[in-house]
């Protein structure tokens, strides 16, 4: 009897210490390959974000989230003390991305012929597969579910959730005419000024106006933005580009595609049709023409910044991107989400007008550089599905070489030039001395193959080495859903 009850007090001691452990066990322990105080990444090749050319086997050396040295690895330099070395022999580095059009939502399957577009919230899905996707930085474009997004925000910030560093933009600014139920109608200009007072007051760093609005609703949402130190963004339709740099906006989404300022006979505070003014642009606007020029030249001289999201431009266009290319991610769909896309996708693979379209934006983004404007990046992970996050913003660099940029320059738009934009270029954007330790561990040189950047083996952020291909796991089949 004593060694029965000896025998059930050791296997109660026993659960014990193990549900003990479970407790103060890291809810992020699943995903983390690395975490040691101090780390070495040995002979890496590194492209730092800044447009330069890759450096060859080097050395860098992580402490208490930072960055501490970078150095040739052939130093003879003594490695820090008790610092854990990785030899990264055949292996390039480069800054985590700082996407700046990302959502937390995502369009829900299955809508009837006479029912509502809705999106669904990706609070489990959607952080995870931007922070495997290499994507340490996400600025929201726009929230349908601001309370949830400041909410998670705090909870990866406390260690509780994986995810990316987060910046909340607020509801969207929008006016009345919105296809969407899930977005205020605004009345007023008060009311937009109302609008962001109070969600700056509740804790959002940045807004982002929509299509319907007048362009003093516009101008109330950019005052009173500005008035609480915070940028605002617009994807808008009812007022153009040169009129939304004139009212004092800080960034445009999208791009030429859906700057309506082209289309003959356009009422003032009004938003044509999306397929009239697509076709008129596809077929109409000369984008090498002197329109477009100046309209460029104005957006540089009043610092407006464009952020290039020509991963969802792509899903317009016929058999585009190539379905190899998209496995990976349609596994991370849900089946009904899956199965929605590849419908929508097969009904548009005779369409012109979405590659036209593709073709002219690339050619307007390199041109807006060219004249000295700041692109950023994003992923839009909207429109009819298949545009994933983390994916996605690899997409984006790949389509950027296409557009003409050089590897190394497209790294530079979706990192460095985000921080920037955001005023945090001396903390994030880029590999060097004293910032941040946000770095992509790649299995391949993008400078020679920029498609060597889907091989993410391992995602640093603040100097913890997160496990790509398991954070994605744990969210496999279940975007659409949540």
């Amino acid at each position: 009897m004593q060694n029965l009850q000896r025998s059930a007090t050791l296997c109660f001691a026993f659960a014990l210490s193990l549900t003990c452990a479970a407790q103060h066990r890291s809810p992020l322990a699943a995903y983390i390959k690395e975490d040691a105080p101090v780390l070495v990444l040995d002979h890496v090749r590194v492209i730092d974000g800044t447009g330069a050319a890759p450096q060859e086997d080097m050395r860098i050396v992580i402490a208490g989230g930072a960055i501490t040295a970078i150095q040739d690895a052939k130093s003879q330099a003594d490695y820090p003390a008790n610092a854990k070395v990785l030899d990264m022999t055949g292996k390039t580095v480069m800054p985590g991305l700082v996407g700046m059009h990302e959502h937390l939502f995502y369009p829900l399957p299955d809508r009837p012929a006479d029912g509502l577009a809705l999106y669904a919230e990706a609070a489990d899905s959607a952080p995870r597969l931007y922070l495997a996707g290499g994507v340490t930085t996400a600025r929201t474009g726009g929230s349908l579910e601001p309370y949830t997004d400041l909410e998670l925000k705090r909870a990866i910030e406390a260690g509780k959730l994986p995810g990316p560093k987060l910046d909340i933009t607020g509801p969207y600014i929008e006016g009345k005419g919105t296809f969407a139920i899930q977005m205020h109608q605004l009345s007023d200009p008060d009311d937009a000024a109302r609008l962001v007072d109070y969600w700056a007051a509740e804790g959002v760093t940045s807004f982002k106006a929509y299509n319907y609005l007048t362009a003093d609703e516009l101008k109330a949402a950019i005052d009173h933005a500005h008035a609480h130190g915070l940028k605002i963004t617009g994807h808008l339709c009812s007022i153009g580009f040169r009129q939304a740099a004139a009212l004092g906006i800080d960034n445009l989404e999208h791009g030429l595609v859906v700057d309506t300022e082209f289309l003959p006979g356009k009422t003032s505070d009004q938003c044509p049709s999306q397929r009239e003014s697509m076709n008129y642009l596809a077929k109409d606007v000369d984008v090498e023409g002197a329109p477009v020029r100046e309209m460029i030249a104005d957006l540089v001289a009043h610092h407006v910044a464009i952020t290039s999201t020509l991963a969802i431009f792509e899903t317009m266009a016929g058999n585009r991107p190539p379905m190899e290319r998209e496995s990976a991610a349609l596994k991370t769909l849900n089946v009904e989400a899956a199965r929605e896309y590849l419908t929508v996708r097969a009904g548009r693979a005779e369409q012109q007008l979405g590659q036209t379209l593709l073709q002219k934006e690339m050619f307007f983004e390199h041109e807006f550089v060219a004249a000295g404007g700041l692109l950023m990046a994003g992923c839009d992970p909207t429109g009819y599905g298949g545009v994933v996050p983390g994916f996605g913003d690899q997409r984006n660099l790949e389509l950027l070489v296409e557009a003409g940029f050089s590897p190394v320059e497209a790294i530079r738009i979706a990192s460095l030039n985000g921080a920037k934009y955001m005023g945090k270029e001396a903390d994030i954007g880029s590999i060097a001395q004293g910032k941040a330790a946000d770095i992509v561990v790649l299995g391949g040189n993008p400078a020679e193959k920029i498609e060597n950047v889907e091989k993410i083996e391992m995602v640093f952020k603040d100097g913890v080495g997160y496990d790509s291909a398991a954070l994605i796991r744990s969210v496999s089949g279940t975007v659409g859903l949540r």
